[in-house]
């Protein structure tokens, strides 16, 4: 008799179509799986390098206003290399640093609208060679490496972003790779929305573009997931066989912004397919006792009046996620190139929005989330907004997790029952001990120097894994496909069906919860995989460019030219300094954050605690650091009537990741201000 995997994998097919649906149990041809009793190339390190936007970026135009004058600080997530960059241009509207002359940096045009140059590329992938490549496991890619359209006199190719695309991917694979010339570490790509044309605009597969990055990403995409990539530019890496998938998911027919598609309700859509593709795979690594991370672009941000995704996308993503959370260790994106991460609530799943485009039609109605909407200042602000719904976070579950190690051995019977009974009550609005109603999503800015080039090293636990088997590169250089003259071809598609018809029955299935006695997964519970923290790295292109003349503010125009107007460098030729990376910030040593670890429940307390904005300490009291949240120091506590202290910002935590959440990029003190 057949296996129940097999019959699975049958199920799947039918389901999705056509396409080879890949599972990471039951096909591992493109992998070689070294005994720990025979002498192995590596060890696993317990962490794992996550890069966006490596190609130089168009940064995103937002606005952020404070007393007056105008910080337009752009996205931060991608790498956007651009081929036409020169140092020394202008960095004016319409020239984006290609020619003219003006303050455009040896390594970039950090806080401006300018793409980064390849020399940045260069320098980025030659520090990390240099100082954390032989101390990561693996390397999680989320997008965006062609410039932006932003110059009439160089407007965007389909084959100069193939190009682009192809020489950053190979700067990677010679960075990640042995001298030999096989890869070190598996790789994991996705793509952005500036990675084909139209802008945004991803038509359903297989397609033109699936066939190109087929070839660009040959070394990166395991050769039994070549149709599911071919098909729906989705795939998955076992990155510790049988231990440890990571997930690349195409969040660009998710994508609200994707005018090609129409969400995730209807089954003839790509969205539809992906997300049954996805919770087939997640099911299998269940099966197997195996653990997932997911990656993607555009990450699933969604307040009050705005949002990246079509709802009924979110909805269905919001559902796996809540089934599977005991097989999900984390979900990572870039896109939106400012530092922060989302905290999604399962109250809000709606099934009627999820199987039912009418229903979706009559959900409530949010904006796409665009440039502008990066403004930290006023309650329409992204992260404003962000900061309200933290805000609704049940405030006794949270004081609950501060008094939880209070209980001692002198405390009566009667006051011990009193303490637990208030726990159980105060756990019950945020599910459970480990606050299994909510997910985490980890949203990491950009190489690209919108505001500085970034890169970020998580860690996580690999307790017991000492001598697990590790991946292998197994794929021959000599039989890579040759990729030195790309373009597209046409690729026959089958006929689709007529988008407007409408199934009766979108035969939605629900995943089932995790088995009872099991614990809480690894996002949730500390245990083998959790993610223990990350540092943060950055690069001060100000101090390494070493062409600052002046920090005059310029008002009136989206474009952001980085302040620098009509100014000219002050040493000619560029004389920049030695090029580094250093440690922005780590959670591990954060004392303000308090992250003992990165599971939802240590996030839910910070943004709980960054969430309180009156005068009031709310019960939230300093701890014996001295580090505490709400507070104003006494000198400028004399000034508190005074009329330009009136709105002054004085939760210290706030202020912190905010200033983190721009890359260290905006003065504490105009912060304060907002």
């Amino acid at each position: 008799m057949p296996r129940p995997a097999f019959w699975l994998q049958v199920q799947t097919f039918l389901a999705l179509g056509y396409g080879v649906i890949s599972s990471p149990i039951l096909d591992d041809s493109s992998q070689k799986v070294f005994p720990h009793e025979k002498l192995q190339s590596r060890k696993l390190h317990g962490r794992f390098l996550h890069i966006t936007g490596l190609f130089p970026l168009h940064p995103l135009r937002a606005n952020i206003a404070f007393l007056g004058h105008q910080h337009l600080l752009t996205r931060h997530s991608d790498l956007h290399p651009d081929e036409f960059y020169k140092p020394h241009t202008s960095t004016e509207d319409g020239i984006a640093c290609h020619r003219g002359r003006g303050m455009a940096g040896t390594y970039g045009a950090e806080k401006t609208d300018c793409d980064s140059p390849f020399s940045l590329v260069d320098a980025t992938l030659q520090w990390i060679q240099e100082n954390i490549k032989n101390d990561i496991d693996f390397v999680i890619w989320t997008g965006d490496s062609a410039r932006h359209d932003s110059d009439e006199a160089h407007p965007r190719t389909n084959k100069a972003v193939l190009d682009s695309n192809k020489l950053v991917t190979d700067k990677i694979i010679k960075t990640f790779s042995s001298s030999k010339g096989k890869l070190d570490v598996p790789i994991i790509p996705t793509f952005g929305n500036n990675d084909f044309l139209p802008h945004n605009i991803m038509y359903p597969g297989p397609n033109q573009w699936f066939a190109a990055y087929g070839e660009i990403w040959n070394r990166f995409i395991p050769e039994e997931q070549r149709h599911s990539f071919q098909f729906g530019g989705w795939f998955h890496v076992d990155v510790i066989p049988g231990k440890l998938t990571v997930f690349s998911l195409n969040t660009m027919y998710f994508f609200d912004r994707n005018a090609a598609v129409d969400g995730c309700a209807l089954p003839s859509e790509p969205g539809y397919k992906h997300m049954e593709w996805l919770r087939v795979q997640l099911d299998l690594v269940r099966r197997t006792g195996a653990k997932a991370i997911l990656m993607g672009h555009v990450p699933p941000a969604r307040t009050n009046s705005k949002q990246n995704w079509d709802e009924s996308c979110w909805q269905r993503y919001t559902l796996w996620l809540q089934k599977y959370r005991d097989v999900v260790v984390a979900s990572l994106f870039g896109h939106m190139n400012i530092d922060h991460f989302l905290l999604s609530d399962t109250k809000n799943i709606d099934l009627n929005v999820a199987t039912d485009t009418a229903s979706t039609a009559r959900s409530v109605k949010r904006d796409s989330i665009d440039e502008s909407d990066f403004s930290v200042l006023g309650k329409d602000g992204y992260l404003q907004e962000l900061r309200d719904i933290w805000g609704d976070i049940p405030g006794s579950a949270t004081k609950v997790f501060d008094e939880e190690e209070s209980l001692s051995e002198v405390d009566t019977e009667k006051r011990k029952k009193k303490k637990h009974r208030k726990k159980k009550e105060g756990f019950k609005k945020i599910g459970g001990k480990y606050a299994e109603r909510y997910q985490l999503s980890f949203i990491s800015p950009s190489v690209v120097p919108n505001y500085f080039p970034t890169i970020r090293v998580f860690e996580y636990n690999v307790t017991g894994l000492e001598n697990v088997a590790v991946w292998e590169d197994k794929r021959a250089i000599e039989n890579a496909q040759s990729t030195e003259n790309l373009e597209l071809r046409s690729v026959g598609i089958g006929k689709r069906g007529k988008g407007k018809q409408k199934p009766k029955d979108p035969n939605l299935i629900i995943p089932d919860d995790p088995p009872k006695a099991a614990l809480p997964g690894p996002a949730y519970y500390p245990q083998q995989f959790t993610l223990t923290g990350y540092t943060q790295y950055y690069a001060n292109l100000t101090h390494i460019n070493n062409d600052e003349t002046g920090l005059d503010e310029v008002e009136g125009s989206k474009w952001r030219d980085g302040n620098h107007g009509d100014k000219k460098p002050t040493r000619k030729p560029a004389q920049p300094r030695k090029f580094q990376f250093e440690v922005e910030y780590s959670t591990f040593d954060e004392k303000r954050f308090r992250l003992k670890d990165l599971t939802v429940r240590s996030y839910l307390h910070l943004a709980y605690r960054m969430s309180q904005r009156s005068k009031k300490n709310n019960g939230i009291t300093e701890e014996e650091d001295g580090v505490g949240d709400i507070g104003v120091d006494k000198k400028k506590n004399k000034k508190k009537r005074k009329k330009k202290h009136k709105n002054k910002e004085t939760n210290k935590t706030w202020l912190r990741w905010l200033n983190f959440a721009f890359v260290s990029a905006i003065p504490e003190e105009d912060l304060e201000q907002i």
